[in-house]
């Protein structure tokens, strides 16, 4: 794999610039070749009239036929590479994209893994448009996506991400491999159906092993009585076998139909994996998790790009008895019988890894996704992951907010280990709370998916994710967003008792209810979940909440966001402070929208 002296935004922009001199290289050529196919066209219809008039030999006119082939050939090579200029443009203007913060809504947005019920997916935007699954995904395949997806979705052990994390460091100067597989796998996502191609795969066989014999020795007697037919030229004993080939054949013509045609989507689907198979099995790997992948891409000592193939030739050879002068042929020799038993072997042999290839390939493009934020990204270190066998521990410095741009993204620290387990974040509207829990949560996501983060530096345990920031109600399924919360609260504090220590992100917690309850019941859940081991963040607007601080220390800590007035604007700073706020911005953003609130 290549390694790069350049920034990553100058190594994006000379690719960029080499990629569409090839464009318009190919290009030029593509006109020229059309041209060429166009004259020698003229030529040859020019010359069929002398020919037809008998003036000149009929043999001159395999000249023309023999170039206008030759340039047909030729022409689709160079539209190949056409295309393929044109997508590794594509490619690199994406990856620019990312770097300069304007990649929103040029990604897949993964919103087919959106859950509501999820407990952190939603609130952190992990999926949807402008989401951290936009943000990170070159995947091309489906299956890459949904590993990729569940990655961020299930918070991995310690082993697993360190073993990841090793991965992606051995894939980040591969851009090379990123770009051919971003080629290579053009079509894959549109066309290929996981779930389709592993029940086809797996699934119970078209037609009995037992009867394999009978086709054999019916085109067997069939060839031996013609080559007797042809030395003797009696007729009676060829005659015979085709009689006896023909009952045959009509009575496992609805086995044999069925067969092949449950293999012809599969075979094409496969046949196209196996351009990015092909890629992959090149390869040479260190890490051990990405030379146990490149060696599940072999079976039996044959790469897996080359078993797709033989039953992609299989399909082909199907294809054959459909032309004219090969159709006699066909019917003579059973070809369609054999074919269907010969795919059949195939996948009693072969299917059984149909599935361990898919998900391969799934893994692969998710750890190329995250080496290609981590290239992108090269001030993102590595988190640090402890052993999950103490106390939960998440301690961040310079934590942003990657989903940010960098004009905008204000950093800060988050402690929460030693005796800190809670921190309270009281402050105005819009100073930046909910902003530093989703934050910490996403970074949290990143870390635990063997990503890099966006901090100075982050040290976590294992931890399981759990959120209240996007509670909604609900007039489908009649709750209330205060019932919804409650709900949610309650599958965090079973969580709390699982094996790993849950990390919560809760806003505004209870706000939906009066004052007196609120205190009663966030001090209540709060010291539940502090005892249960978990950590975690609160935010509030409410001065009074800010008390729990003093009734649950020394495990919990009041930190705030401040605000002030410029003028007739209210500005904030983003950055966070010790202690808890000591005004309200409520009354003050009233005034400034018109509304009259003064007594």
């Amino acid at each position: 794999m290549n390694t790069t002296q350049n920034t990553p935004e100058d190594e994006y922009h000379d690719r960029l610039r080499a990629r569409q001199a090839t464009l318009a290289r190919w290009n030029a050529i593509d006109a020229r070749v059309s041209y060429a196919r166009l004259a020698t066209f003229g030529a040859g219809a020019l010359l069929a009239v002398p020919v037809m008039l008998k003036a000149v030999t009929g043999w001159l006119l395999v000249v023309p036929l023999v170039l206008f082939i030759a340039l047909v050939v030729y022409h689709d090579r160079v539209l190949r590479a056409r295309d393929a200029a044109t997508r590794a443009i594509g490619f690199y203007e994406r990856g620019l994209a990312r770097i300069e913060d304007r990649w929103i809504g040029g990604g897949e947005p993964g919103d087919r893994f959106r859950d509501d019920h999820h407990l952190y997916a939603n609130d952190l935007d992990l999926f949807g448009r402008g989401s951290l699954f936009e943000l990170l995904s070159i995947a091309r395949t489906r299956r890459g996506e949904d590993t990729l997806a569940a990655w961020l979705k299930a918070p991995a052990a310690a082993v697993e991400i360190r073993q990841r994390q090793d991965a992606v460091r051995e894939l980040t100067p591969g851009l090379d491999l990123r770009e051919a597989l971003s080629i290579v796998s053009a079509d894959v996502r549109a066309r290929v159906d996981r779930d389709a191609l592993v029940a086809w795969a797996e699934g119970p066989g078209f037609l009995a092993r037992s009867g394999r014999i009978i086709p054999i020795v019916l085109t067997a007697a069939t060839l031996t009585s013609l080559l007797w037919y042809a030395v003797t030229g009696e007729p009676t004993l060829f005659q015979i076998a085709i009689v006896a080939q023909s009952v045959a054949a009509w009575a496992m013509r609805h086995r044999v139909d069925h067969a092949l045609h449950a293999a012809d989507g599969p075979a094409r689907d496969l046949d196209i994996l196996a351009h990015l198979m092909t890629r992959l099995e090149r390869e040479q790997f260190a890490s051990a998790r990405l030379t146990a992948l490149r060696h599940s891409l072999g079976t039996s000592g044959r790469p897996a790009s080359s078993i797709i193939r033989s039953l992609h030739r299989l399909m082909e050879m199907h294809d054959w008895q459909h032309n004219l002068v090969f159709m006699p042929i066909a019917l003579v020799l059973l070809w369609g019988t054999h074919l269907a038993w010969a795919v059949e072997a195939w996948r009693a042999r072969h299917g059984a890894h149909v599935r361990q290839w898919l998900d391969t390939v799934g893994e692969f493009e998710a750890l190329s996704s995250l080496s290609a934020y981590r290239f992108e990204h090269p001030a993102d270190p590595f988190p640090d992951i402890a052993d999950g066998a103490g106390p939960g521990e998440f301690s961040g410095e310079g934590l942003g907010h990657p989903l940010l741009s960098a004009v905008r993204m204000v950093r800060n620290d988050v402690h929460l280990s030693g005796d800190t387990r809670l921190l309270v974040v009281s402050g105005s509207n819009m100073s930046g709370k909910s902003t530093l829990l989703r934050t910490a949560g996403i970074n949290a996501v990143l870390a635990l998916a063997g990503a890099p983060v966006r901090a100075s530096a982050l040290r976590l345990t294992p931890l399981d994710v759990g959120a209240t920031l996007r509670i909604q109600d609900s007039l489908q399924e009649g709750r209330s967003r205060f019932y919804a919360e409650i709900t949610r609260i309650r599958e965090l504090a079973d969580t709390a008792r699982g094996p790993r220590p849950l990390l919560f992100l809760l806003d505004e917690l209870f706000h939906g209810t009066n004052s007196h309850d609120r205190l009663v019941g966030a001090s209540g859940v709060l010291r539940a979940l502090l005892d249960a081991g978990a950590i975690g963040l609160i935010t509030t607007h409410d001065l009074a909440l800010t008390a729990i601080a003093d009734e649950l220390t020394p495990r919990a800590a009041n930190v705030h966001f401040e605000d002030w007035f410029d003028g007739a604007e209210l500005q904030f700073d983003y950055t966070m402070k010790p202690g808890p706020v000591t005004r309200s911005n409520a009354l003050a953003l009233m005034r400034a929208v018109g509304l009259d609130v003064d007594t």
